[in-house]
């Protein structure tokens, strides 16, 4: 671990798959200071460079790569590419995944370990890295081998909870869902689309739990208050005030997931870029 966090400004955006060059562009002009790469991305990183190419100061982050199915040299190797062209402007994020949909899944946490092992002989700076993170082992492992954790689907109270765990000098990033809609039913709807598929994973359900949800919350299609809890949604003013939320509890960075599609990225984005006082 490093003295110096890495710095992705306060908002970034995080979507499931690469943005194109243009879409990047946008991000960085309305104040973003990151796109987080989602969806297991592939270990070759050759999305990255189209992105970092098209912005002048946007960092790029993998939320997250794979460990079981991107291997750790292929991925040091890419890092470094990356690295020789835009120093400082990737951020490589790494987890576990999900028991359920890796038929070698075992020992999670050594697996874990081992690839970190072969990042450090690789030399990937843990200053440059960070690992999805959601219980207490694995955000102290973070740490201790990387920048920081980026825990994915979670609530400011686990947030806070991370950070006492970290401490202070370690980098925090949440990933937040957001639906721009005044209507809490329908924005419902949206957030029980992408939920839904979360709501058979072990470690999510797990890590619910330990927030206090009950199992009526965590059992399909998810409880109001769960779904309330993961996906912001309402005015653009309600959705900054949820999302800063985070920051109040201790997140240096909070990576927003827009739900509903691509056509809806931009457009909120820029609705939501003055409530958080961005430069847009």
């Amino acid at each position: 671990m490093t003295e110096l966090k890495p710095d992705l400004g306060r908002y970034g955006v995080w979507t499931f798959g690469t943005p194109t060059p243009e879409q990047a562009a946008a991000i960085e002009k309305l104040g973003y200071g990151a796109v987080w790469i989602g969806g297991s991305p592939a270990g070759d990183l050759d999305y990255v460079e189209p992105l970092l190419d098209a912005t002048e100061s946007l960092q790029v982050a993998t939320g997250i790569v794979n460990v079981w199915t991107a291997p750790a040299e292929q991925v040091a190797e890419a890092y470094h590419r990356i690295e020789d062209k835009y120093p400082g402007r990737f951020l490589l994020g790494i987890g576990i995944g999900h028991p359920e949909h890796t038929e070698e899944y075992r020992k999670p946490y050594d697996v874990l370990v081992e690839y970190l092992d072969v990042l450090d002989g690789k030399k990937v700076p843990t200053s440059r890295r960070v690992i999805a993170a959601l219980g207490p082992k694995v955000l102290k492992l973070a740490a201790q081998r990387s920048a920081g954790a980026h825990p994915y689907l979670t609530t400011p109270q686990h947030t806070g909870e991370a950070r006492n765990i970290l401490g202070p000098t370690v980098f925090l990033a949440p990933e937040h869902k957001v639906v721009l809609a005044r209507d809490a039913e329908a924005s419902r709807k949206i957030g029980r689309e992408t939920v839904d598929f979360y709501l058979n994973l072990s470690n999510y359900l797990n890590n619910w739990k330990r927030l206090g949800f009950t199992d009526e919350d965590i059992a399909k299609p998810g409880s109001d208050r769960l779904i309330d809890a993961v996906v912001a949604h309402g005015t653009p003013d309600d959705i900054a005030k949820a999302l800063n939320e985070h920051r109040e509890a201790g997140a240096d960075h909070v990576a927003i997931q827009v739900l509903g599609g691509w056509d809806n990225l931009l457009p909120t984005l820029e609705e939501l870029a003055g409530p958080l006082g961005l430069k847009g």
